[in-house]
């Protein structure tokens, strides 16, 4: 996937991002939440940057922040409350802030890859898995149309995804 991924310029990156994350605001699943927990993006996944700046005034917006061996999933209040956390990845500060996991209505989840089965394949350290084990939103997948494949290898904790999103199509 690395090796795919470097076949596309930043720039066409960023475009198809915006097609998914279109395609995204236009499910049901999307519409009707009004807690959704995102993601901000590392260089080759999904861009959602955007996304979360057009949505986080109008929706409640939960971004992961690396604790330990576990995500936990705090709100985004704008980028004056981001901090490069783990990875580098942006995480929100507001740390006092808890959240009930309970009223969270969708999960975006990033991927290495995606299958036609609706499996993922993370990064091995398995944060999502142990996420998602806990949560009963549906769990939206988003990627580019190469990082989809017919079938990739799963294990017995994976979790599925209810529905996968690329610029192409919505599984």
């Amino acid at each position: 996937m690395a090796s795919r991924k470097k076949e596309y310029s930043k720039i066409i990156l960023s475009e198809l991002s915006g097609q998914i994350m279109a395609k995204l605001e236009q499910t049901e699943l999307f519409i009707n939440a009004s807690c959704v927990a995102l993601y901000h993006a590392i260089s080759g996944e999904v861009q959602t940057a955007g996304f979360i700046e057009k949505w986080y005034k109008k929706k409640k917006i939960l971004l992961p922040v690396i604790e330990g061996n576990d995500l936990k999933l705090l709100p985004y209040t704008g980028t004056d409350e981001l901090k490069i956390g783990t990875f580098g990845i942006l995480e929100p500060t507001s740390a006092n802030e808890t959240t009930d996991e309970k009223n969270i209505d969708l999960i975006i989840i990033p991927g290495v890859a995606f299958d036609r089965q609706r499996n993922r394949l993370g990064r091995g350290k398995g944060y999502y898995d142990r996420l998602l084990s806990t949560l009963t939103a549906p769990k939206i997948g988003i990627c580019f149309g190469f990082q989809l494949e017919n079938k990739i290898p799963t294990e017995p904790f994976d979790k599925k995804m209810d529905c996968i999103i690329t610029e192409n199509e919505i599984i």
